[in-house]
């Protein structure tokens, strides 16, 4: 068993999965499959065109790494490809370094993720605070979304700056130019894909936009840009193999894009595997998919494509279209395939306000906005760590900003750990103190268990949590969380409690915090935590916790059904 086991942690999914699988399986992974290649058409060309290169790239890159990723990866359910978050790092590449220079660029971030999942640093991304993450998928949702004003207004505007300061200046001077038409079906194609999303999850929003912008477009004659109109159509047939021109004197200077390319692409992937794993029931390789993503990414430039990642959203939709294997993502990669062999023509007809209002939903959707009233509650380092990468993501440079929010959040885990070092001495008082909180003289009734975080609950350890739901329909009805040693908490740890609190709520079980010192306690309060677990279950010791576990058992008792979890 053992060797079995140490085999299967360098196994892709996609061969463990086979083990398994059968008709039912597959026919439930071709309507997934299907449905997500045509959700994924307009984001990659959206992707793609925002990027500042043509819509055929997004799609080319789609192919190639979502067929790859699948194949290779450590999820089950994972879709891969171009995404949001390196619309930005790759506008400025090609800017500053050329087509060419990007290619380059992806390789290379290629090969350190490799590098990472090979050596077993896919676990290494826990390191990033979860106010840097915040911090500059803000950020980043606000370029993304300044970008695709031009567009969805139908200004004429020959060249949007870079710069965000001036960008804003240069679409507020030529706002007087926009298109009536292209604002309506930008502003239609927003409604619909809200509307789609309040009706049902269900509901594909990006394909029923497309569908109806791009018939009206082709019965109406609209006046407006389409894709035919300013990049000439897509050309139809399968991508071709062009390996990149490799310029010796150009790895210096993308050294520093390509690590934030790498770090970016190892964050979103496995965020998106952690999604996919509460979605699906399943448990993710975090090497595995780290080296997946290096080869699609060395993989993806070889055909014209971008940089890609796992993609949230498009991973969502899969799962929800009934995913069961990676056979799915590889389906989503043949049916754009498909797509491009015999649909390139209408493809042409598609208006740019369509995939700028797609864009905008897209870039709010990614902005992680609902975090920002939380962070605003913790401690004044936390939100300036959050604020600090923000601001350098909007106003300077995203490798600027992550590496400014690292050297931060190094410097708050330094004075936090610093900070829990107490010399007192030990008196009369102190012992008799500490009677309440000792575990060896109490009962542990067989309703409720105990687990304890022993140590600083910081950013780098909070992954440890996962000791208690690993085996979750094995726990009682009530879990004690002791606190009596968590020395200190950090933003990325409350997050993990509220994450491990409404995980236990959802199967009908009580959390319990106990004997948390000042600093946790006062974060605790200050994030809001008392309303998620409510303010009867955080107890001042853990004779108070197992009182109080045994009212919840006898209003269980009581309830009318008993027993279902």
């Amino acid at each position: 068993m053992a060797r079995v086991f140490l085999d299967d942690r360098w196994l892709p999914k996609s061969v463990i999965c086979l083990r398994d699988y059968g008709l039912n399986k597959f026919s439930l992974d071709l309507v997934a499959g299907i449905t997500v290649g045509l959700v994924a058409l307009p984001l990659a060309m959206a992707f793609s065109i925002a990027s500042g290169l043509a819509p055929q790239a997004g799609i080319y890159c789609a192919i190639v790494t979502g067929l790859l990723i699948s194949l290779l990866g450590g999820s089950k359910t994972q879709i891969g490809g171009p995404t949001g978050a390196f619309v930005v790092v790759i506008a400025g590449i090609v800017e500053a370094h050329g087509v060419d220079g990007l290619f380059m660029c992806t390789v290379m971030a290629g090969l350190l993720l490799i590098l990472m999942g090979a050596t077993g640093m896919g676990a290494a991304v826990k390191f990033i605070p979860r106010p840097i993450v915040v911090g500059f998928t803000n950020g980043i949702a606000i370029l993304i979304a300044s970008t695709q004003v031009k567009d969805l207004f139908g200004l004429q505007l020959d060249k949007v700056p870079g710069v965000f300061w001036l960008r804003m200046e240069a679409l507020a001077r030529n706002f007087h130019t926009l298109s009536f038409e292209a604002s309506l079906l930008g502003m239609v194609t927003i409604i619909v894909l809200v509307g789609c999303r309040m009706i049902s999850i269900r509901i594909p929003g990006p394909i029923v936009a497309l569908l109806g912008a791009t018939a009206a477009v082709f019965f109406l004659k609209l006046p407006v840009e389409t894709i035919g109109t300013r990049f000439g159509g897509i050309p139809s047939g399968m991508p071709h193999l062009h390996l990149p021109v490799f310029r010796a004197d150009l790895i210096h200077s993308l050294l520093g894009p390509a690590v934030t390319v790498a770090m970016l692409g190892a964050i979103e992937s496995l965020m998106s595997a952690v999604v996919s794993d509460r979605m699906s029931n399943d448990h993710h390789n975090p090497n595995m998919e780290l080296i997946a993503q290096g080869v699609a990414n060395v993989a993806s430039p070889m055909f014209g494509g971008l940089p890609a990642t796992g993609a949230i959203a498009r991973t969502a939709t899969n799962i929800r279209a009934g995913a069961q294997s990676p056979v799915a993502g590889i389906i989503h990669s043949l049916t754009l395939l498909c797509v491009l062999l015999f649909a390139a023509r209408l493809v042409s007809y598609v208006p740019m306000a369509v995939l700028a209002g797609i864009l905008m939903v897209v870039s709010y959707n990614m902005g992680e906005w609902r975090e920002i009233p939380q962070l605003l509650k913790l401690t004044k380092t936390d939100i300036s760590v959050w604020l600090v990468t923000f601001l350098l993501t909007v106003f300077a440079d995203l490798t600027v900003a992550v590496e400014a929010g690292m050297i931060l959040a190094a410097l708050l885990f330094i004075s936090r750990v610093a900070a829990t070092t107490t010399v007192s001495q030990v008196t009369d008082d102190y012992i008799e103190d500490g009677r309440v909180h000792i575990l060896q003289d109490k009962d542990i009734p067989y309703y409720a268990t105990i687990f304890r975080i022993h140590g600083p609950f910081l950013f780098g350890a909070t992954d440890k949590i996962a000791a208690i739901t690993q085996n979750l329909h094995e726990l009682p009805p009530v879990v004690i969380l002791r606190l009596r040693n968590m020395t200190a908490i950090d933003a990325t740890g409350l997050f993990a409690l509220q994450e491990l609190a409404r995980e236990l709520q959802a199967t009908q079980r009580t959390l319990i915090f106990c004997g948390a010192r000042e600093q946790p306690r006062k974060a605790i309060a200050q994030a809001g935590l008392e309303e998620v677990i409510g303010l009867e279950n955080i107890c001042d010791n853990v004779q108070a916790a197992l009182y109080r576990a045994e009212d919840v058992f006898e209003k269980i008792q009581a309830s009318p059904i008993t027993g279902e979890r």
